[in-house]
């Protein structure tokens, strides 16, 4: 760097020295010439040597019996199954107990605390109840009253027996399924006592209807009623229809099941049955069981 800087100034000064030569009144100055300073060369630094890889000897592989490939019948080969070594089990670790150098702490006591008394309450002791006096209901009486030593019933369980109108023929008893038959059909009439007749108070007068005697019809032989102790009158049945799907249906010829009475007359009534077996089965009724809205 020294070596540049004296170059430089010797430069300048003959340059300087050049151009005040003619124009001086002063003799020539003679040129002082500049040094010359060889400069060294900068010594470059030698790359290292690479280092020298000597390649690993290659070592050689294991030599494998050869072994025949067995083939299925696909020409699949069949390679045998691998043989696992037995891992021999490893016991586990004991190690010696640790011997507790805390203090004991004892159990805390606890005393459970002890129910509080229950008040006695005395209960009432039950007085005996008194039954209430059973109400008396009085019955109207029938404003004509039934003669001396007969009484009034609703379909009682007992029945009186009556004399056969003459005349009448017994009919062969044969179970039709149809109920055409005394067989058949007094089953059903003693089951249904309370249904043989009705009293309805109509238009002024008192209506007297048989229409259940008459659904049953085809098992009896003759009907008779009385009416308040009077001996007991016939009242006609009308045929059965065989023909028909109901034999005992009650078609517009057949007439109306009832009669027409006084009103509030009708107060006793007395019905007498003549089954086809000659068979006969009475019962009474008072107005108040057979009476109806």
């Amino acid at each position: 760097m020294l070596e540049v800087l004296l170059l430089m100034l010797a430069t300048g000064v003959q340059s300087a020295a050049a151009l005040d030569g003619p124009s001086g009144s002063t003799a020539m100055t003679p040129a002082i010439e500049a040094p010359v300073v060889a400069t060294a060369p900068t010594p470059r630094p030698e790359p290292a040597p690479a280092p020298v890889v000597e390649p690993l000897a290659e070592e050689d592989p294991p030599e494998t019996p050869d072994v025949p490939r067995q083939t299925s019948a696909l020409g699949l080969p069949i390679f045998p199954p691998a043989s696992a070594a037995p891992v021999a089990a490893q016991p586990f670790p004991s190690f010696p107990p640790v011997a507790s150098t805390a203090p004991a702490i004892p159990a805390p006591t606890v005393t459970a605390p002890q129910p509080a008394p229950q008040p006695i309450i005395a209960m009432p002791q039950p007085q005996p109840v008194q039954p209430a006096p059973q109400p008396v209901i009085a019955m109207p009486q029938p404003a004509t009253p039934a003669p001396s030593g007969q009484l009034a019933f609703l379909a009682p369980k007992t029945s009186i027996a009556a004399p056969v109108s003459p005349g009448l023929v017994a009919e062969p008893q044969v179970p039709t399924g149809r109920f055409l038959t005394a067989l058949e059909v007094r089953p059903i009439l003693n089951a249904t006592k309370g249904n043989w007749i009705a009293v309805r108070e109509y238009a002024g007068k008192d209506l007297l209807y048989v229409t259940h005697l008459w659904s049953w019809r085809c098992g009896l032989a003759e009907l008779k009623i009385g009416l308040n102790g009077g001996a007991p009158e016939v009242w006609p049945l009308p045929p059965c229809h065989p023909e028909q799907a109901q034999a005992a249906a009650i078609l517009e010829g057949d007439g109306n099941p009832y009669r027409e009475f006084g009103l509030r007359s009708v107060q006793l009534i007395e019905v007498v049955l003549t089954y086809d077996d000659l068979t006969t089965d009475r019962v009474r009724f008072n107005r108040g069981g057979v009476v109806i809205p």
